[in-house]
């Protein structure tokens, strides 16, 4: 099922081109000013300790389970998880993903990816996760690549440096094959908001026939927009579902297009509400979540 799009709009020129920036959202100085003043009080009152308790601990965080059908039935089985949105920072610090990355790592996933936003304003904060992050265990690597928050200071490519050493690679707008033995082409975009481009005809350079895409995309809704035919699955974030998912309140944020929709292409667009907060340090009907989806060759007697 298809979504209303929110927030930018990609035209069929824009489509059609090979880069797919919008135009960035920017908020008023009052609205800055006054995000700041709520994570002031926040921090006073104990913001970090009450966040990891209520929900970065066990059994308050959401493992979330899907399935994909793709073409290739050399990938049934295979695993992918994802995490999204930590914006580390005065709410999430070194040790507050611990119990997270110990839910990953017991699951098994062949291949763990990050849908951006590792900070919140200061490529600095990244440090805080370094720890963290340089523990996750997949057979064929962690890949990730950044969201809107992650190009403050225009330090991307530093904090992707820092990462590499623990074993977190960070896609510019390329393809990679995990594993060049299986037909697994994961291509991952810089953020279409905030990166100098995003050539997706050069990153998919080198994609084979038959290869089935695994999408990494920050922003859900310029996922349709690169997606093309063997795009079996997108995976987004930046949507927080909606953080304070109440009337009103959700419209300060993105739109969230819904946990599972469908691409105009036929594959799958997955959206993470993500780990981490912006502004205050609560979230109400958009739980935390990482996720588990398991590829399913063709079905017996159909197509993919």
């Amino acid at each position: 099922m298809m979504w209303p799009v929110a927030g930018p709009s990609w035209t069929s020129s824009a489509m059609s081109s090979n880069d797919l920036r919008v135009t960035p959202r920017r908020h008023s100085a009052f609205r800055l000013w006054a995000f700041r003043a709520i994570e002031r009080v926040a921090i006073a009152l104990g913001g970090r300790r009450f966040y990891r308790r209520w929900f970065l601990a066990p059994g308050r965080f959401e493992v979330r389970h899907e399935e994909v059908r793709v073409s290739a039935p050399e990938l049934d089985g295979l695993c992918i998880a994802q995490l999204s949105d930590l914006h580390a920072g005065p709410f999430l610090q070194a040790g507050d993903l611990a119990h997270v990355v110990d839910a990953l790592n017991a699951a098994g996933a062949d291949l763990i990816v990050f849908t951006g936003d590792l900070i919140s304003r200061n490529a600095d904060e990244a440090r805080e996760l370094e720890a963290d992050l340089g523990r996750l265990e997949a057979r064929l690597g962690v890949l990730g690549v950044f969201g809107n928050h992650d190009y403050h200071g225009r330090r991307e490519r530093e904090m992707a440096e820092r990462f590499a050493v623990g074993g977190m690679r960070f896609l510019f707008n390329e393809g990679v094959h995990p594993d060049p033995a299986l037909p697994l082409f994961v291509l991952g975009v810089e953020d279409l908001e905030e990166a100098k481009g995003v050539d997706v005809r050069a990153a998919r350079a080198q994609r084979r026939a038959g290869d089935v895409e695994v999408l990494l995309c920050h922003n859900p809704h310029g996922a349709p927009a690169i997606a093309d035919a063997a795009t079996a699955l997108a995976l987004s974030g930046h949507t927080h579902g909606g953080q304070v998912n109440l009337p009103v309140i959700r419209r300060l944020g993105p739109g969230h297009p819904g946990d599972r929709t469908e691409l105009p292409s036929g594959g799958a667009l997955i959206t993470s509400r993500g780990l981490g907060v912006v502004g205050p340090p609560v979230r109400v009907r958009a739980r935390p979540d990482v996720v588990l989806v398991t590829l399913r060759g063709p079905a017996v007697g159909g197509a993919a």
